[in-house]
C-alpha cells in the first residue's frame, strides 16, 4: 500500500518501487488502451463472416437483331436467331383518311419462305409488343401496310446466368 502526500496528488505520485509517475500520463495510456481496444474490437466484429455467394439466377436480355420503318408494304432483309425467341416492338401512326388502315407483320424462314407465325394484325393507328417463338431459325419480317406509316424493331433473347460463386 502507498499513500499520495497532498503535494504530490495534483501531479505526481509514487509508485511502489518508488518512482515519481505522471498521473496525467497514465490517464492518458488508459485512454490510448481503451481506444485502441474498440477500434480492433469494432472491426473484427464488423467483418462478415463468411456466407455462400447468392445462387445463381436465370436472366433474360434482348439483343437488337434489325430495325425498320417505311409506308406500305416490306420484306426486312434476314437475320439470324440462335434461340428462336424475337421480340417485336411495333408503332404505327398517320392513318389516312378514306381507306381502311390495316398492319400486319409475319415471321418467315429465310431458307424456305414458308410461313411461320403471324406477329401482328393491328386495324388503324396504334403500337405494341408481339413475340415470335420458334425453333432457332434464319428469319425474316413480312410488312405488310395499307394507309399506315410504320415502325418496328426486333430483338432476340439471349438466356445468361447472373451471381453464383465468385471466380
Amino acid at each position: 500500500m502507498f499513500f499520495i502526500s497532498p503535494e504530490t496528488a495534483s501531479a505526481n505520485y509514487s509508485a511502489r518501487d518508488g518512482t515519481a509517475v505522471d498521473r496525467r500520463s497514465c490517464v492518458g495510456i488508459r485512454v490510448l488502451f481503451v481506444i485502441t481496444f474498440a477500434a480492433l474490437f469494432g472491426a473484427a466484429c464488423s467483418r462478415q463472416s463468411h456466407k455462400p455467394d447468392d445462387p445463381p439466377k436465370q436472366v433474360v436480355v434482348w439483343r437488337a437483331v434489325g430495325s425498320w420503318s417505311g409506308h406500305g408494304n416490306r420484306q426486312t432483309e434476314s437475320f439470324t436467331s440462335d434461340s428462336g425467341a424475337v421480340r417485336i416492338r411495333w408503332a404505327t401512326t398517320h392513318e389516312e383518311s378514306g381507306g381502311t388502315a390495316a398492319f400486319r407483320v409475319t415471321a418467315h424462314s429465310a431458307i424456305s419462305g414458308r410461313l411461320l407465325q403471324e406477329a401482328v394484325d393491328h386495324r388503324g393507328a396504334g403500337s405494341g409488343v408481339a413475340f415470335i417463338n420458334q425453333d432457332p431459325h434464319v428469319f425474316y419480317l413480312l410488312v405488310e401496310s395499307d394507309h399506315l406509316d410504320w415502325t418496328l424493331s426486333a430483338e432476340e433473347a439471349v438466356a445468361g446466368t447472373t451471381g453464383g460463386p465468385s471466380r
